[in-house]
């Protein structure tokens, strides 16, 4: 199974950095940089910056998004990482409506795909994701999109072929000459796993970010300069059970600055 979603995955990073032919391959593409600062953190150092780059793009066959985090712990190490650390996610998506040539909606679903994510991060964290996906017509949202996936860790690690739930959307709300955007996620892993070195427990992380299109109030563009929060709430997380003296349930609120380019 990881072999294939490995292979899957591979042949999907391909087809996504294939060149543009007049738009007729690569439809679109963002980029974008993000500053984070919050307090509070659960299992790592509690204060933390984080620098986030993130890229989107559409094209014939499907989507793509990507994020890489490095991570400041502000001097304080962590016992597994040190002072800092990184953490990214590759997820591409393979649109059946668009290989088909046919329109697959049906009630509020506008597209079905197959969905895909590589997760990395230091040390011994790495797992291949691979499940249903949905586009769906939601009223008021620039687009909410619902994934369901199987995980596979490498090794012996637990938290191996459990499901996880993940929808992601973004709301826009029109605020004097400028706007409030309203994104995120949400991961919703439903299983636990046990293993000879532990168990993963089920957990939920809900990732909103809330800001504000400074860059259109000020006259500098629309879209490109934002300020705001991002808000944490991990229950249990990183799979581990929240009980007696270890306190794994994360509720941060993080200063955010993001530049689109």
């Amino acid at each position: 199974m990881k072999r294939i979603t490995s292979s899957v995955l591979l042949g999907s990073t391909l087809l996504a950095t294939l060149p543009a032919h007049a738009g007729e391959w690569l439809q679109w593409h963002g980029e974008s940089l993000t500053y984070l600062y919050g307090k509070d953190f659960k299992i790592n150092p509690d204060i933390q910056q984080t620098i986030t780059f993130e890229h989107a793009n559409k094209w014939k066959y499907g989507d793509t998004f990507l994020f890489i985090d490095k991570i400041f712990y502000n001097g304080k190490a962590d016992p597994g990482k040190g002072v800092t650390t990184y953490y990214g996610e590759f997820s591409p998506r393979l649109s059946f409506g668009k290989i088909l040539d046919r329109k697959l909606a049906f009630g509020p679903v506008k597209d079905v795909l197959l969905a895909m994510t590589y997760e990395r991060g230091e040390g011994d964290n790495e797992a291949y994701l691979i499940g249903p996906g949905f586009d769906l017509d939601i009223p008021g949202f620039n687009y909410f999109t619902l994934n369901f996936y199987v995980r596979n860790t490498e090794g012996s690690r637990p938290g191996d072929n459990v499901w996880q739930i993940t929808p992601a959307w973004s709301y826009t709300i029109p605020v004097g000459k400028s706007d409030i955007l309203i994104d995120g996620y949400m991961d919703w892993v439903v299983d636990n796993d046990q293993t000879r070195r532990g168990t993963y427990h089920a957990n939920l992380h809900f990732n909103p970010q809330v800001k504000y299109d400074l860059g259109k109030a000020l006259n500098l563009g629309a879209k490109q300069l934002y300020v705001g929060f991002e808000y944490s709430y991990w229950k249990d997380k990183y799979g581990i059970d929240s009980r007696g003296n270890l306190d794994s349930n994360q509720s941060v609120a993080s200063a955010l600055v993001k530049v689109h380019f």
